[in-house]
């Protein structure tokens, strides 16, 4: 097996075409006669790419062919014809035993061993070390590293195998792989229909929007696109074995228009050919030359590359584009042909549809919305459902260090596609960053290659503890109860407003069930990685970014930017000597993350809370399920838990300062988007709200807030009522104001929340209390709230304001022209914003109506402009992080960050908050306004952009001594 995946590797790149020709694949499902020989005929593609081998962080090794190679799979699998390729490519590598694979890789790492002693001779022999490990021990885990990401593939072949067996057995297709007795079993009738349509067509029967079109195909070759492309839709894009009418009717038209198109420029070069041999007008250089455009689409065709075929058609079809009307109505009257499904030999055919059309319901704020679906006979589902399962495979925590971020699809995991942005299709931000010099982006590299190299590890002391609490059934430490909450009965009456009641008992219960439901389900799969990984030595979680430069590791579920759970589970796998200062640091980190205020208290406060719990912390520790369970008090139990064991171990060694740590100790920032905003606008009474000015104990915004807006009310309970409306309401809710009734506000201010969402947050914070009873007072002291709290928010920051407005004023400006706003991070990133207005199109046909929605080439005007200002602060916190990344590795500390949170040893506290400060003093003091706007006017010269906010005299250098600026 591994033999085999070397000898692809080092052509590179194995690539799963999703993109495959639509006719050729179904026709390959449709002519297979066997298992084996479906499996035999979809050998992998393989081509050429970037890099894979050993490695050290800013050297590549030279050894080995190995070292050329890795797989990558395209991950867009919404087409069944891709999925058979992917299963037979699994099959083929991964037919092999354990014993095989020994030996093979054994063989492997000999050559690689004996090039590299050839390379090397007449040199000194120096012990190799990659990824700060031997490279014995490297060249195991990366063997196993290798298995992993390749064990979906094997896994996906063996269900595949199964699902032909489970198929057999129910007598629904005896002897025939499962894809081929469905296709056999609509072929016939799917191509009839199509050719009546024809007919209907020819004589005008209401059918005018595709009319035109569906004769320029075979009724064969339609009906075979049909069959794969919804199958294909079927398999990946919806829930329950169904999609929506929409997605499939657009799918499947389009793949039909390229077919037409294809089919037409073919026998268009036929026609010519002959033409030109009949008259021999001495047009020979054009016939040859269409005879060879000719040649060459039917190769690529042969070998699948529907891309490039379409390029050339393109180039030399004239047709116009056929439209939406005519792709979806293509499908309407062909794809729901209904044949048999089930055939069993010792009864009556059983003759029921294998798609129907059906309607569900949605709720939406503005009511009840219903769209269609087509869904599966149950028995497809049933095969649906187990041959998908394998469908997308997330990404796992790596054994050995990621490989280095070299380009924008090069770096990351071994074998598995990797991309350093996560555009979600946004083709102008992809490009940007594909353009962009790879100098330029050297910083971005280099931080995600320090975040990926940063070693984790499974605490099994935590791991233990959640698993018992999980086997006795949840509801402890904020997991979810493991049951379900029972059905209120039905009442026995005949009383309508009773059942009304009961109904809506009923749906507040299912609602809550299915919230459970999800709970459990994403606490399952971070338990499954962890405990995968618990007795692993330690595991790195590749890096990438959003499209504002935000750095997030690839693993979807046991990662430190998630829950408490995720973030008691893990910590980092090098252990490292307290100190005299990291003693100090787990004292504070305890305090912070008892919380109920404590963590708003001087340093000296919170170690003094530590040591009056010290009996709590050893109780903690020694019996944390049996004993007084005071870590349950915590606003992160699982993270308090986690410090009170190694505390404890600690304070109850001989020398403390000599224990070893492998805790995370995280240093937060305090309302960092306003920190960014008060750095960017000098602004010195923002900066003192944020602790980026010095003082004894930390600042709390949102007391600093609350105490302005109860000043405010103060003066207007004072009024008078007859006069002032807004005095009752004052009075109202003088003893209701606290930080916490703002708090959310404030938070959600530097994204720009609008009055309409301050009143509703202030609200849900009134009716949480049950202060007011009436709804109609209730609402009215909400917006009385809500402008109190937008007032304080803008005389604490009114150069934060004025910063918001001048971005959303240049925004607006761009947007006029059609443009999205378009920036340069201060690393070097380009940042395109992707919002484009949706286009909504409605057609009519004998199913229901459809309403079509695509993005257009217009921008979103107004998303534009709201949502610059949080985004382009998002970027420089994100440029912040990593810029503390880069200088903390350099120091020779281990690094992690969860985006306004930077992470590391105990012992290393002091020295990555020096870090941290000066790296934000060195990013503010560059001219980022100035720069953003110099950015704006040689992109779009002929707009004329406001002048930049006038802005104070706060000085950056106070940050450098700002004991809590992050805390």
């Amino acid at each position: 097996m591994w033999r085999n995946l070397s000898k692809h590797s080092n052509l590179r790149k194995l690539k799963l075409f999703s993109e495959s020709h639509p006719s050729i694949n179904a026709f390959h499902a449709v002519k297979s006669p066997q298992i084996s020989s479906l499996i035999e005929n979809n050998r992998p593609i393989i081509k050429p790419q970037s890099e894979l081998g050993f490695f050290q962080r800013r050297q590549q090794r030279e050894v080995s062919f190995l070292r050329n190679a890795t797989f990558n799979f395209n991950h867009d699998f919404r087409h069944f014809g891709s999925t058979r390729r992917g299963y037979a490519a699994a099959a083929e590598a991964l037919a092999s035993t354990s014993e095989e694979e020994a030996d093979e890789i054994q063989e492997l790492i000999d050559e690689i061993n004996k090039h590299a002693n050839v390379k090397g001779s007449g040199v000194q022999k120096q012990p190799r070390m990659v990824g700060g490990m031997g490279l014995g021990k490297y060249n195991s885990l990366r063997r196993r590293q290798i298995k992993m990401e390749t064990e979906a593939w094997e896994d996906a072949a063996k269900e595949y195998q199964e699902l032909l067996m489970d198929m057999c057995e129910q007598k629904l297709a005896p002897n025939l792989p499962y894809i081929k007795s469905l296709f056999l079993g609509w072929f016939e009738p799917l191509r009839d229909a199509i050719a009546a349509e024809h007919d209907l067509c020819l004589e005008g029967k209401n059918r005018a929007a595709y009319a035109p079109y569906i004769d320029q195909l075979p009724a064969d070759m339609m009906a075979v696109i049909t069959m794969h492309k919804l199958m294909g839709l079927l398999m990946t894009g919806g829930c329950n074995g169904s999609a929506r009418v929409v997605q499939a009717a657009c799918h499947i038209g389009e793949a039909i228009e390229h077919e037409v198109r294809i089919h037409k420029f073919l026998e268009k070069c036929k026609r010519k050919n002959a033409l030109n041999r009949t008259c021999n007008e001495g047009n020979e250089p054009e016939a040859k030359e269409q005879e060879r455009l000719r040649k060459k689409v039917k190769i690529l065709m042969k070998k699948q590359k529907l891309h490039q075929v379409q390029k050339i058609v393109r180039q030399q079809d004239d047709v116009k584009p056929w439209g939406q009307d005519a792709q979806v109505k293509i499908l309407t009257q062909t794809a729901y042909i209904q044949p048999p499904v089930d055939q069993n030999d010792d009864a009556p055919p059983d003759i029921r549809p294998a798609f129907v059309h059906t309607l569900k319901s949605v709720e939406t704020p503005k009511g009840t919305r219903r769209y269609g679906v087509i869904e599966c006979d149950p028995l497809v589902r049933k095969g649906l459902e187990k041959t998908a399962r394998h469908m997308v495979i997330p990404y796992m925590p790596m054994l050995v260090p990621p490989l280095t971020w070299t380009g924008y699809e090069r770096g990351a995991y071994l074998f598995l596609p990797s991309y350093i942005m996560r555009t979600h299709g946004a083709k102008q931000q992809r490009e940007a960053v594909k353009r962009a010099p790879k100098p330029q982006l050297e910083p971005i590299f280099q931080a995600l290659n320090t975040l990926g190299n940063t070693k984790w590890r499974v605490n099994k002391r935590i791991l233990s503890v959640v698993d018992r609490i999980w086997a006795n059934g949840g509801r402890l430490a904020d997991l979810v109860d493991r049951d379900d909450v029972p059905l209120p009965e039905e009442p026995d009456t005949d009383d309508e407003s009773e059942m009304k009641k009961w109904r809506w008992k009923v749906k507040a219960v299912k609602k809550e069930n299915s919230e459970r439901h999800s709970q459990r389900c994403d606490i399952e799969l971070k338990l499954a990685v962890a405990r995968k990984m618990k007795d692993e030595d330690g595991f790195y979680y590749p890096h990438n970014l959003d499209f504002r430069g935000r750095a997030y590791p690839m693993h979807p579920y046991l990662n430190h930017l998630g829950s408490d759970l995720c973030r008691g589970i893990l910590e980092f796998a090098e252990g490292r000597p307290l100190g005299k200062s990291g003693l100090s640091w787990l004292k504070i980190q305890l305090a912070n993350l008892y919380g109920g205020g404590v963590d708003k208290l001087s340093y000296e406060g919170r170690i003094s809370f530590t040591e009056n719990h010290v009996d709590d912390i050893f109780d903690s520790a020694d019996r944390p399920l049996e004993g007084r369970r005071w870590w349950l008090g915590a606003e992160d139990p699982f993270q308090c838990l986690a410090t009170c064991m190694n505390l404890s171990e600690a304070l109850r060694s001989p020398h403390p300062e000599s224990t070893i740590s492998y805790m995370p100790i995280h240093q937060d920032g305090s309302c960092n988007g306003l920190q960014h905003y008060a750095a960017l606008g000098r602004d010195k009474l923002g900066a003192e709200a944020v602790n980026l000015v010095a003082g004894d104990k930390p600042a709390d915004v949102y007391s600093g807030i609350a105490s302005r807006v109860l000043d405010i009310m103060k003066r207007d309970a004072a009024g008078d009522p007859a006069i002032d409306p807004n005095v009752m309401r004052a009075r109202l809710l003088i003893d209701q104001v606290d930080r916490k009734l703002v708090k959310q506000t404030v938070m959600t201010s530097v994204y720009g929340v609008t009055y309409i969402g301050a009143r509703d947050q202030i609200k849900r914070r009134l009716k949480e209390r049950s202060a007011i009873e009436d709804d109609a007072e209730l609402f009215a002291c909400a917006c009385y709230a809500a402008k109190t709290t937008l007032t304080a928010l803008g005389e604490m920051f009114e150069a934060a304001r004025s910063i918001m407005g001048w971005l959303g004023d240049c925004a607006k400006i761009i947007s006029t022209e059609n443009q999205p706003v378009r920036w340069t991070t201060p690393l070097g990133l380009p940042v395109v914003q992707p919002y484009r207005k949706l286009g909504r199109h409605m057609i009519k046909t004998s199913l229901q109506v459809l309403t079509l929605q695509r993005e257009t080439d217009k921008v979103m005007a107004k998303r534009q402009r709201t949502a610059f200002p949080p985004n382009f602060v998002h970027s420089l916190d994100g440029s912040h992080m990593m810029m503390t990344a880069i200088a903390c590795t350099e120091a020779g500390l281990s690094f992690a960050g969860v985006h306004d949170s930077y992470w590391t040893h105990a012992c290393d506290v002091d020295k990555m908050n020096k870090i941290l400060r000066e790296k934000f003093v060195e990013l503010y003091e560059a001219p980022i306004l100035e720069n953003l706007l110099d950015g704006f006017q040689k992109s779009s010269p002929n707009l004329k952009f406001p002048p930049l906010p006038e802005r104070g005299d706060f000085d950056l250098k106070e940050v450098l001594e700002s004991t809590y600026f992050f805390n």
